[in-house]
């Protein structure tokens, strides 16, 4: 291992953007958070405020840190930025929430056939993705699409802004639905048909590849060494990932934050058993893909309770002292509660990806109390994962042993409960900001730290406790998963 000084993570989110700065040996040393200035429309965010909130980042990063080698770039994808010939954004971003190309998507369709675009990008066809919108754009905004001289997702537009080489991370590029799979380059059919050319769009390159050094006049603004260096990492679910030492089949992440997103690594899928249940496909390196099994409401379904409906446990927080969290932990029952609770409170996800599906409980009784609802709010997660993992398996996927990362990974009667339920070993690890270190880790391959990701990992991630699947427990949540499982079709028509 080369001395190659400390590694930083920069992650673009969609309502801030943090940085994260490592040693070689996988210490988290600190970081900062910036906010963006908020839009008046909620599905909009300008990318001069992206910009800003990362020079503020990288700031205040480099001055506690002045020996910054290497800054990796991950974002969350579909959305992108539309810019003029002096680098300058035209209009405000679409998140991938915005409504507009619902009408685009549907003539893509007309077009070429659902199933010749899910052949060509790995993906079922939706107008989250930025293709839809681009279409969007140009049909009712042809002023602004006249001007425009580059497109650029969240991680190519800072990179390119850094840098000045514009080019992106093929995990990132699938977000478009313009991105063709198997030669990973952007699909000349899917961009005729969008009539979006592809000299406006930035050179896909493998996960980890370096952008160049930091631009002087920013190396100076933002007070980082000129011979910093700039990655092009991926999208965010990728970076967590390789951060949490998920390199191939043998293990499985599960990020159990805000959205609970379990990412499974593998060679060969059944394409068509993917597309049923809404999987898409994604590159990842050694020639792997990986696929995003996902509900919107993980972490923030269990916060949610805890903050509007757990009045009893917030009143004994705030006089006895300590976290409600931990009060309604110990409180709850270590047995399943027979609760049915269908997580879907912002919608639903994988399999279904339904945004007009709602949250139930059912099952309630006098009997019940906050504790159990606690509970049972985190049984509705696992059982919705449970689900998951059975349309996993139809396509040919089966899910490793799980490693656990993000807020959820803090509870221990949580990852017991994944590990019951899904009937897998589920390790929780010490490091922190998955995806954060993923990107130090690459950063360190380029900077010379490390050989190889395999090298990385050993020395970057570190597992922290492992939570056995109980057979007796497995047992009897799969008497109440056989009536989850008719669960959404019972209740959907109702709602």
């Amino acid at each position: 291992m080369a001395d190659a000084g400390v590694l930083a993570g920069l992650d673009i989110g969609t309502t801030g953007c943090k940085i994260s700065v490592f040693s070689e040996s996988g210490e988290l040393l600190g970081g900062a958070y910036e906010a963006y200035t908020a839009e008046s429309e909620p599905t909009l965010l300008h990318p001069n405020a992206v910009r800003c909130a990362v020079r503020s980042v990288l700031r205040r990063a480099a001055l506690a840190h002045p020996a910054i080698a290497a800054v990796g770039v991950t974002s969350f994808g579909e959305t992108f930025a539309l810019l003029d010939e002096h680098e300058e954004p035209l209009m405000p971003a679409m998140l991938y929430t915005d409504p507009h190309g619902r009408e685009e998507c549907e003539a893509l369709c007309g077009k070429l056939g659902p199933e010749k675009i899910l052949a060509i990008t790995g993906l079922s066809p939706a107008p989250m993705y930025s293709l839809p919108k681009l279409m969007w754009v140009q049909k009712n905004r042809p002023e602004i699409w006249a001007r425009v001289k580059r497109i650029a997702l969240m991680q190519d537009f800072i990179t390119g802004y850094l840098t000045g080489t514009y080019q992106i991370d093929c995990s990132l590029a699938t977000r478009t639905m313009a991105f063709d799979l198997s030669s990973l380059a952007f699909s000349g059919t899917m961009l005729d048909a969008a009539e979006v050319p592809r000299a406006l769009l930035s050179d896909p390159v493998p996960t980890g590849t370096c952008a160049g050094k930091i631009r002087r006049s920013l190396a100076d603004e933002v007070c980082l060494r000129p011979d910093t260096l700039i990655l092009s990492v991926s999208h965010d679910q990728v970076a967590a990932a390789i951060g949490s030492g998920v390199l191939d089949e043998t293990k499985t992440v599960d990020g159990a934050g805000t959205v609970e997103c379990i990412t499974p690594v593998f060679r060969r899928y059944d394409p068509k058993a993917m597309a049923r249940s809404s999987y898409c496909i994604v590159p990842f390196p050694d020639g792997q893909f990986v696929t995003y099994a996902f509900t919107y409401t993980g972490g923030a379904l269990v916060s949610w309770f805890a903050e509007n409906l757990a009045g009893r446990a917030a009143a004994q927080a705030k006089t006895a002292g300590g976290s409600i969290y931990d009060i309604l932990e110990k409180a709850a029952p270590d047995a399943p509660t027979g609760l049915m609770v269908l997580p879907h409170f912002a919608g639903s996800a994988t399999p279904f990806m339904d945004p007009g599906s709602k949250g139930t409980i059912l099952g309630l009784t006098l009997a019940h109390t906050e504790a159990d609802l606690y509970r049972a709010c985190m049984e509705g997660v696992c059982y919705e994962m449970r689900l998951n993992q059975e349309k996993l398996l139809e396509a040919g996927i089966p899910l490793a042993p799980l490693r656990a990362t993000g807020g959820g990974a803090k509870s221990r009667l949580w990852m017991q409960m994944k590990a019951d339920v899904l009937n897998l070993p589920v390790t929780r690890l010490e490091t922190p900001e998955a995806g954060a270190c993923g990107s130090a880790m690459l950063c360190g391959i380029a900077s010379g730290a490390f050989g190889s990701l395999r090298e990385a990992a050993q020395a970057m991630v570190r597992e922290k406790e492992t939570f056995l699947p109980r057979s007796g427990m497995h047992a009897r949540y799969e008497e109440i998963y056989a009536r989850y499982r008719k669960l959404y079709e019972t209740v959907r028509p109702l709602m």
